[in-house]
């Protein structure tokens, strides 16, 4: 992979790593009985935000786009997390998360025509093994409600996504954060005052925990994840993501205390070697115009062939 290919790699890895700590941060100071407000006030104020720095109005179809996309990766995906991270321990709510990465290598090929390299498959494999090996032998009850709120975050914020990287190629990334948080969060606020009533009362610990996942969790995971999107292969980014699970899983295991042994050590070691694997993109063959001109012959210079063009 070039150097420039891994700098977008760690921008990239910004938003999983932000995104695995929200479920810790989720479960453990934010109110429990209001997840519609939850995502509201997580992600209208991070939209509002970025909108005044790219200061653009979607334009034409984007406004529907905007919508459908922000209800995908912002406003479905942000309440079903909540109801995940208060639900089911902060380690198996992140691992059940990293299958987005088969989702979205998958998807990427269906709808993006990425056809995913050997590597990337492999890495994906492994990487989903160590999610296995993790969310298998961790122990303990599981909410099942929990895991089916889990798994429609996943496929909800794949689909999104990878629609994110087929339509905007011409947005930019910050835009396009602004525009898909501020339209997801439209889309959750009616129902919110419908369902979860008055917005709940939050106190300093709360308040404080909001701030972070508005600022870091959201505004900013969001525009490193979309840069990903516009910058790498979706399989690459959708392996990326399993570094979801290793940021959740430390913080449950080091925060909040939960359960750890040898077997989720050595899952936690596969996860690390699939986004290795994964990541490891080969530069794409150059075509033959591209490719630098030979050393002139010893043959008397004339003109040059219509079919051999100058180098640039």
């Amino acid at each position: 992979m070039e150097d420039k290919s891994w700098r977008w790699v760690l921008v990239t890895a910004i938003a999983p790593i932000a995104w695995g700590s929200t479920y810790y941060v989720t479960r453990q100071v934010l109110p429990a009985d209001a997840p519609l407000w939850g995502a509201v006030i997580r992600c209208l104020p991070a939209g509002l935000l970025v909108l005044l720095l790219v200061r653009r109005l979607p334009r034409g179809s984007w406004w529907w786009r905007s919508f459908v996309l922000g209800t995908l990766t912002v406003g479905g995906l942000n309440v079903l997390v909540y109801v995940t991270a208060q639900l089911l321990p902060t380690s198996l709510a992140a691992t059940l998360m990293s299958t987005s990465a088969a989702a979205m290598l998958l998807l990427s090929w269906l709808v993006l025509r990425q056809r995913p390299s050997l590597v990337a498959v492999l890495g994906a494999l492994v990487g989903i093994t160590g999610v296995v090996v993790i969310m298998g032998f961790g122990g303990g009850p599981v909410n099942g409600w929990g895991v089916v709120a889990s798994i429609g975050a996943m496929l909800s914020s794949s689909l999104g996504f990878v629609l994110t990287a087929r339509w905007g190629a011409d947005v930019a990334p910050l835009t396009m954060t602004s525009w898909q948080l501020v339209a997801g969060s439209l889309v959750v606020l009616p129902f919110a005052l419908i369902v979860d009533g008055a917005p709940p009362a939050v106190d300093g610990p709360a308040l404080a925990g909001f701030a972070y996942v508005i600022l870091v969790a959201t505004a900013l995971a969001y525009a490193a994840w979309f840069t990903g999107l516009a910058r790498l292969p979706g399989s690459v980014v959708g392996v990326i993501g399993l570094l979801n699970p290793v940021t959740g899983v430390a913080l449950g295991v080091f925060l909040a205390a939960e359960p750890f042994g040898i077997l989720q050590a050595v899952g936690l070691l596969l996860v690390i070697a699939g986004v290795l694997l994964g990541v490891t993109v080969r530069r794409p063959r150059q075509p033959d115009a591209a490719r630098p001109p030979r050393a002139p012959s010893a043959s008397p210079p004339g003109p040059r062939p219509c079919g051999n063009p100058a180098p640039r």
